[in-house]
C-alpha cells in the first residue's frame, strides 16, 4: 500500500480509538460534530480541489506514494480520512480541555 493512504488510514483510525478508548468526550454522539464536519468539507472541497485541479495543479503528489483515488474533484480519497483525523482530533481536545469537562459526564 502506498504510503499516503497507509498514514491517513492509520491517523483516522487512531483518532477514533483515542476517543471511544482514552478521552471519551462523547464528541460522536453529538449532533455539533457532523454540522461541523460537513461546513469543514463545505469549505475543504472546492480550495482543495482548486489546488489539486487537472488544468492547472498547483500541490502535485508522486503518484507512487497515492492511492490514485479522487472521489470527489481531484482530491485524493486520502486526504479526506486525513481530514477527518486532524478536525476530529482537534475537537476532541478542545472538548477535553472545555471548562468543567468531567470525564464521568461524556460517558
Amino acid at each position: 500500500m502506498p504510503i499516503y493512504p497507509a498514514l491517513a488510514i492509520t491517523a483516522a483510525l487512531l483518532v477514533v480509538v483515542l476517543e471511544l478508548a482514552v478521552f471519551r468526550t462523547g464528541l460522536f454522539r453529538q449532533p455539533a460534530y457532523y454540522i461541523s464536519m460537513l461546513i469543514c468539507l463545505g469549505f475543504m472541497i472546492p480550495v482543495d480541489g482548486w489546488l489539486t485541479k487537472d488544468s492547472a495543479p498547483i500541490v502535485i503528489y508522486r503518484p507512487a506514494d497515492t492511492s490514485g483515488w479522487t472521489p470527489i474533484w481531484n482530491i485524493l480519497a486520502e486526504e479526506y480520512l486525513y481530514a477527518f483525523a486532524v478536525l476530529t482530533m482537534v475537537m476532541v481536545l478542545w472538548d477535553r480541555q472545555a471548562p468543567g469537562h468531567d470525564e464521568d459526564e461524556a460517558r
